[in-house]
């Protein structure tokens, strides 16, 4: 079986790598890639492989983005370190994900589900990531629950969510602030892309709610918006090439 590896923090590679060597001894390894530009590049000009491995979030941002890009026709099991709430919506679609740090056991049994699927099961799973990211764009309300009601918020109407000590916010364009009942990963899986971006750990933020952007410390960026925020949005080195491609529509 010849396999991907998609990975951009080393450590967690190398766990992989050497799970893989020690759990299926006779699977080949093609290349282990960091970035979403590096991933599209590798499917443009080499043979799909019969299995990926592929991180959730990148470097250079969401790993979802790179079905939009080229055509992914193999089996895929996602890893992540976020927990299982975040990631009830993969588990719908019947997609396999393995949570960091990854175990010989899971790894044992995601790999060997996948070595019983048929041509027509293989093809079924494909369709059903394509339906998945799909999806990610067709939400035009997020549901907030308070008490005993459910309050529409249009996603249009979303200037930036923000999470912090495990609670997590909604705040509109006119500063109105709601309670969310998920995380932003979950939140994020529901939201266009083209849309909202996550800025980091603590905050996803709406395009049409940016007023300016300052060059900050350490060549970061801080993010201002036409509402206050409890904090300051800055934008990591790393992410940076990748936020100047979203908010120039590039990506």
């Amino acid at each position: 079986m010849k396999t991907l590896i998609i990975e951009d923090e080393t450590a967690a590679a190398v766990n992989l790598t050497s799970l893989l060597a020690h759990t299926f001894p006779h699977m080949e390894i093609l290349a282990t890639l960091e970035s979403i530009i590096e991933t599209v590049e590798w499917f443009q000009n080499n043979e799909t492989p019969d299995l990926v491995f592929m991180d959730i979030h990148l470097a250079d941002g969401s790993a979802f983005s790179i079905f939009e890009k080229v055509e992914i026709s193999c089996p895929v099991i996602f890893t992540t370190a976020y927990d299982q709430y975040a990631l009830e919506a993969f588990k719908v679609n019947s997609i396999d994900y393995l949570l960091k740090p990854i175990k010989e056991a899971d790894l044992r049994r995601a790999v060997e589900k996948l070595e019983t699927l048929t041509r027509a099961s293989v093809n079924d799973y494909s369709r059903r990531i394509e339906d998945m990211i799909q999806s990610r764009a067709g939400a035009q309300s997020i549901l907030v629950y308070i008490r005993d009601r459910i309050i529409p918020v249009r996603t249009q109407d979303v200037a930036y969510c923000y999470s912090s000590n495990e609670q997590s916010v909604i705040c509109t364009m006119q500063g109105t602030v709601y309670p969310l009942d998920r995380t932003l990963d979950t939140l994020m899986a529901g939201l266009p892309e083209s849309g909202f971006y996550r800025a980091n750990r603590q905050f996803v933020i709406s395009r049409e709610a940016i007023k300016d952007i300052t060059v900050w410390f350490g060549n970061r960026l801080s993010v201002n918006l036409t509402v206050e925020a409890p904090e300051k949005i800055i934008i990591s080195k790393a992410r940076v090439p990748d936020f100047k491609r979203w908010i120039a529509g590039c990506r």
